[in-house]
């Protein structure tokens, strides 16, 4: 039962990472959403910033066909990253700019809850999470930043893209920042 639910916070820390970058890299904010309570974003998105540019530059691994870059930022440091092309990732970019809180899950990953559940809708294939991965963990709605590999494909993990940085940097991260890239 523990590593469900470090798998679970893993994945929903991911996913809001994702949404983060998909929302710096498509411009479908309509309206600016509320921080969730673990947000301490203090920025909301401007109404003319445009998101919309999705870069092709592949900086991944596993089936994005059309990547987004996203800036994220750990512990104040700076760090390379991208989201995939799925449905959820664009969902979770459509919550950038987005600070969290992360807390570590079983030793793996670290998690945190973005401020609403991610559309699930057309969902990649499963994989299993490598480190770095940005990950969606759908039954709990919850964000997670694998800091190792993930023990084993499963259908309610969507990695929804990668973060290039360090695992050490990644197994000790306290706050994430996800913004749309410049």
């Amino acid at each position: 039962m523990t590593f469900s639910l470090r798998r679970a916070l893993t994945a929903t820390a991911a996913t809001g990472l994702l949404l983060v970058a998909a929302i710096a890299c498509s411009d479908d904010s309509s309206a600016e959403q509320p921080a969730s309570t673990t947000s301490a974003s203090s920025s909301a998105p401007e109404p003319g910033q445009s998101s919309a540019s999705a870069s092709a530059s592949p900086s991944g691994s596993t089936d994005r066909s059309t990547p987004m870059d996203i800036r994220v930022t750990i512990d104040g440091e700076p760090v390379d990253a991208t989201l995939n092309d799925s449905p959820a990732a664009r969902d979770l970019a459509s919550l950038l700019p987005l600070t969290l809180d992360l807390e570590d899950f079983h030793g793996t990953e670290r998690v945190a809850d973005p401020p609403r559940k991610l559309t699930t809708e057309g969902a990649p294939e499963p994989q299993a999470p490598k480190t770095g991965d940005l990950a969606y963990y759908a039954p709990w709605g919850n964000l997670a930043i694998f800091y190792k590999d993930g023990p084993s494909a499963s259908e309610d993990l969507l990695v929804l893209g990668d973060i290039d940085a360090d695992a050490g940097l990644l197994a000790g991260a306290d706050r994430i920042t996800i913004e749309a890239a410049s």
